[in-house]
């Protein structure tokens, strides 16, 4: 029996749900709402006591984190392998998936917080805002859900994190512009994990990403929007639907 504990998918919720459906693996969907802070209730928190999301029950076998969660589907189950088989191809794509989770991920995600960090709230929806960010277990999530609400970042962060995903963006076309995908040749869970958290950066103009300056990562995007198990993926959503990945679409 196999129980997938996640929000929508996109982020890291989006990364062991690809995986299973470019896998064939069918499993039980529970899901959990982030937007009511579900994953820091006590019923979630008995599942993943780290209040965080993702989370897979296999067999009685309880497993978190998303990049570690799609290196056990594609070992555990049957299928198309989403791992290269020689020794170089599977370093570049464990290369590429550390990357993404430490660096892009990250620098990304200091920008979506700077966005919405200047949202008017009462007295009431502080409060109750502290709370929640008092139940969450980890300190580490909770000095960053501190900053994502109430925007308290140090001087020149935000600038850095903007700076840093440029450069990593850098990175990611140089390298689109000598190999097909991630590894290299093969398509791997390197590409759904860079996917997850790469698809709207051309809708964000600051990221750089776009036609005539990222052409290889665009052509990557595209090509892992038009795979079967994506749309698979995302018809799964319930508030971010399919149409989330309407830019991604060829001009006709």
């Amino acid at each position: 029996m196999l129980t997938l504990y996640h929000w929508e998918p996109n982020a890291n919720s989006g990364k062991p749900i690809q995986t299973l459906k470019e896998k064939g693996v069918p499993f039980q969907t529970h899901w959990i709402d982030m937007l009511k802070n579900d994953q820091h209730k006590p019923e979630y928190l008995k599942i993943n006591p780290n209040g965080t999301i993702p989370a897979m029950v296999h067999d009685g076998v309880m497993l978190f984190e998303s990049s570690a969660i799609m290196e056990y589907v594609d070992e555990a189950f049957p299928g198309p392998t989403l791992s290269p088989r020689d020794p170089e191809g599977r370093w570049r794509m464990r290369w590429w998936m550390k990357f993404i989770d430490q660096y892009y991920a990250p620098n990304v995600s200091k920008g979506a917080w700077a966005r919405g960090r200047n949202q008017e709230r009462t007295p009431e929806e502080i409060e109750d805002l502290k709370k929640r960010i008092a139940a969450i277990p980890l300190k580490e999530r909770r000095t960053a859900w501190t900053k994502a609400y109430f925007g308290q970042f140090v001087p020149g962060e935000l600038e850095e994190a903007a700076r840093a995903a440029k450069y990593d963006i850098g990175l990611m076309e140089d390298h689109l512009s000598r190999h097909t995908w991630l590894a290299g040749e093969t398509f791997s869970l390197a590409d759904i994990c860079a996917f997850n958290t790469a698809y709207m950066s051309p809708t964000r103009p600051e990221t750089g990403v776009n036609d005539k300056d990222t052409p290889h990562i665009m052509e990557w995007l595209h090509k892992i929007y038009e795979r079967p198990a994506t749309k698979e993926a995302w018809d799964m959503g319930r508030a971010f639907t399919s149409e989330r990945l309407a830019h991604l679409k060829r001009p006709n």
